[in-house]
């Protein structure tokens, strides 16, 4: 319910309305969750405004409701991602495809499934739709999204959620500076009995992010540190088709027997796609894709993740100097851009084997991941070097 200006006022000067934060802010993280709640919410952008919901939640009743409202206009967006897996070449932004004549199945073939043909026109698209592309992934959804333009008043009539781009633009800076401490306790490893688990609560979707403080690292020097992306089947069940398990337990190790480092697992699933989207990549791969052709082909670019609030987080334990433990170099990069300094780089090894070779080679011929994979012990153990 609106309320009056003085009203408004009157509520200012208590400091109440302080408790709400950046109201446009706000707005984002509420558009994430009705997202994932498959309810649609309104993006504006340069003056114009868009009804927008996820495209793997179209329904008969969804998908008239989106014509009902527009028209002719309302559409699928697609990102450059898929439209490239679709055979459509290069291009310069999202593009889109009429609703009118889409049923569900259709939706989801040109949202994600490999081998579809684009048989429809594509067409330009307005301001909204690359915001909303953007909402898609911060929601950890496909990245392929139902527009239908509104006028701002209709945009104001509905009961829905209102992004503004530029907001949203602005979203990943500040979540990576409002990350903070929330808890910490000692938690004793099979590979280091003296390491501490710290909570953290930012990043992207606002999720829980963990230190783990590995001995006694000293922040005078130079510190052993790895940005460990969460790996659901790697780290927990042994998947044999990524490195990611014995990366994390063969850095654990190392830095215990260095004395300390630390070891922030982020909350960054499927390189940052989600596990949802991560398993339907597998299935992708399980039919002869690499991974990154899976990630194309569900319209994802290469890489998905951010790592400006891993930063945050060792500045706030107090570390400025450290001792990165990747194969990666944009982590490298990210950590000087947000003003560490990187003293030198470690690469980590995990196994190579018949499942994951393809893996492997393929982080190193597309995304410049420093490994040598002929080199690689087929049956050892994880290495640090």
């Amino acid at each position: 319910m609106a309320i009056s200006a003085t009203a408004a006022t009157e509520l200012a000067a208590t400091g109440i309305l302080d408790l709400f934060g950046d109201v446009s802010q706000t707005a984002v993280e509420r558009a994430l969750a009705e997202l994932r709640a498959g309810r649609p919410v309104v993006v504006e952008a340069e003056g114009r405004f868009a009804m927008a919901v996820a495209a793997e939640l179209a329904s008969p009743a969804l998908l008239s409701a989106m014509l009902r409202i527009g028209g002719d206009k309302a559409c699928l967006v697609l990102t450059p991602a898929r439209l490239r897996a679709l055979g459509q070449g290069e291009v310069d932004g999202p593009r889109g495809i009429a609703l009118a004549g889409l049923d569900g199945a259709r939706v989801m073939a040109l949202a994600c499934e490999r081998g579809a043909q684009v048989e429809e026109e594509l067409l330009p698209v307005d301001a909204p739709a690359a915001p909303a592309l953007e909402l898609a992934r911060l929601a950890l959804l496909l990245p392929a999204m139902l527009l239908a333009p509104l006028s701002e008043a209709s945009a104001d009539m509905l009961p829905a959620v209102t992004v503004r781009a530029d907001a949203l633009a602005t979203f990943d800076q500040r979540l990576s500076s409002d990350i903070r401490i929330v808890s910490r306790a000692p938690v004793p490893l099979l590979a280091a009995r003296n390491a501490e688990f710290v909570v953290f609560r930012g990043g992207e979707g606002m999720r829980d992010q963990v230190a783990i403080i590995v001995g006694t690292p000293d922040p005078a020097t130079p510190v052993m540190v790895r940005l460990h992306s969460a790996c659901l089947t790697g780290d927990l069940f042994g998947s044999l088709r990524c490195d990611c398990g014995d990366q994390l337990r063969g850095t654990v190790a190392a830095m215990a027997k260095a004395g300390g480092g630390v070891l922030l697992y982020l909350d960054q699933e499927g390189r940052g796609n989600g596990i949802a989207n991560k398993i339907r990549a597998y299935k992708l791969q399980h039919e002869g894709m690499d991974t990154y052709e899976a990630d194309e082909t569900l319209g994802f670019d290469l890489d998905g993740r951010r790592f400006e609030f891993a930063a945050a987080m060792l500045r706030q334990l107090g570390y400025w100097q450290v001792v990165l433990m990747t194969n990666n170099p944009e982590k490298a990069d990210t950590m000087r851009r947000s003003g560490l300094q990187v003293v030198d780089l470690r690469n980590v090894y995990g196994r190579r084997g018949a499942e994951n070779v393809r893996y492997l080679i393929a982080k190193r011929e597309r995304a410049g991941h420093a490994i040598d994979v002929e080199s690689l012990e087929e049956h050892g153990t994880a290495a640090v070097g």
